[in-house]
């Protein structure tokens, strides 16, 4: 069943300006909740490395950098920017900073938590948290923090051969 509710929410970009989810309805997103200083931060690597791979075949890859676990995302949105370009070469989108969790979360991570549970109820345990959402929000996939970028490809390979 598509949702298109999904791709109604309001996203603000790392750079300020208006960033519309109803412009990628039809393409296979991979929306993650990232930080700088984790311990899973290399795999900004990973994830740049499929969206580079795939993106002209239809896969968006989308970073949110979120600071609600370990305050392991303190800069602001220009020094995460920097960051993210200076040592990963990351391209794809950036979100500004946003909550995944309680009462301030971000309403498309609630959706997502929703659609896609984890193993101890839809919460997100820690960053590099990855959501999968086929073309048209048919469904949702969650991969725990410690999957790395090249575990999803093979989900990807299928969603993007449909």
């Amino acid at each position: 069943m598509k949702d298109p509710e999904l791709y109604d929410f309001s996203l603000r970009a790392n750079n300020g300006s208006a960033f519309s989810l109803r412009d990628l309805e039809g393409k296979t997103l991979l929306i993650v909740n990232t930080a700088s200083k984790c311990g899973f931060t290399p795999q900004y690597k990973g994830l740049e490395a499929l969206y580079r791979k795939y993106k002209e075949r239809g896969l968006v890859v989308i970073g949110f950098p979120c600071d609600q676990f370990a305050h392991q995302e303190p800069g602001d949105d220009a020094e995460i920017k920097g960051f993210c370009e200076r040592n990963f070469g990351v391209t794809f989108p950036l979100m500004a900073k946003v909550e995944v969790n309680g009462p301030n979360a971000h309403p498309l991570f609630v959706k997502l938590r929703k659609r896609a549970p984890g193993l101890i109820g839809d919460a997100i345990k820690w960053n590099f948290t990855k959501f999968l959402v086929s073309p048209g929000g048919e469904w949702v996939r969650r991969y725990a923090p410690g999957t790395e970028p090249e575990k999803i490809e093979i989900d990807i390979e299928r969603e993007l051969g449909k």
